[in-house]
């Protein structure tokens, strides 16, 4: 329980990702090319990362539905890499790459490079998380989905959904399912 409890208050107190100045706001609009990738997004828990692929970890946990999209930099050595970074990461997760005529889109979201920023549902910023924080061998990235996934920590969402409810395989214990169990039992 205590483990869990500090968890949250590291989460709350991360700089730049815990700061509520910038928490439970839209999102800024950002485009590439003509599309707004936030805007299309609407109805999941959207992870915005500014770049190892946790999709097949949380669905294997029952955690569905999470667009996950990546923006390359807008510097021309990052659009001579992009196909690189698009071999990187699942053929699942979206790599956008910035034209140079147009805003940086890392700029527009207050972003560095590994930056996460985690949408809820209704395009809400719920954490945007930095290094050293965004390193996934850290639980704090999984964690801040998880969050966001799950609870309505910037208030209600027409488009929240109960998925987390029923999430539960008799047989097949997980983290997060003992996650559930705590916050369900509160």
């Amino acid at each position: 329980m205590w483990a869990g409890l500090g968890l949250v208050l590291a989460l709350c107190l991360l700089p730049g990702g815990g700061t509520e100045s910038q928490n439970c706001k839209e999102a800024p609009e950002w485009y590439i090319g003509e599309e707004n990738p936030m805007l299309n997004s609407r109805g999941s828990v959207t992870v915005v990362a500014l770049l190892q692929d946790l999709r097949v970890k949380l669905e294997n946990e029952g955690l569905v539905n999470i667009s996950y999209v990546v923006v390359n930099h807008q510097g021309a050595h990052s659009q001579k890499k992009v196909h690189l970074l698009r071999e990187s990461v699942s053929e699942h997760i979206t790599v956008y790459q910035q034209d140079e005529g147009q805003a940086d889109v890392w700029t527009n979201l207050n972003g560095s490079k590994d930056d996460f920023l985690i949408y809820d549902r209704c395009g809400r910023l719920v954490y945007h998380l930095g290094l050293p924080y965004s390193f996934l061998s850290f639980p704090y990235v999984e964690e801040s989905i998880k969050i966001a996934y799950c609870e309505n920590k910037c208030g209600n969402c027409s488009y929240m959904v109960f998925s987390c409810f029923i999430l539960y395989i008799p047989g097949k214990e997980t983290g997060f399912v003992s996650y559930l169990k705590k916050i369900i039992s509160v």
